[in-house]
């Protein structure tokens, strides 16, 4: 399991680099950086950034880390071999 004074800084906010989940969208990302008064996360595979007040951040344990990696590992796997969703028109 993950500690949260190793993924927070002085502030209480989650550190750069640290994985988190967004509760507003149940999406989990990165955090690469803060905005004013929200954090900027990236998704865990790379992509377009999104900003999230940090009250809606939830810290992921260990098991949800892994299971988002594996997840997304999965998803990746897809896409490459062509069985992901439909591309759209």
């Amino acid at each position: 399991m993950t500690d949260d004074k190793d993924n927070n800084n002085s502030s209480g906010l989650p550190r750069v680099g640290a994985t988190v989940l967004d509760t507003t969208s149940n999406r989990v990302g990165r955090v690469m950086g803060a905005e004013g008064s929200y954090l900027q996360l990236r998704p865990l595979c790379g992509g377009r950034e999104w900003d999230v007040a940090p009250a809606d951040l939830h810290p992921l344990t260990g098991a949800e880390l892994l299971s988002a990696l594996v997840a997304e590992a999965n998803a990746r796997s897809r896409r490459v071999l062509g069985h992901g969703p439909p591309a759209e028109t």
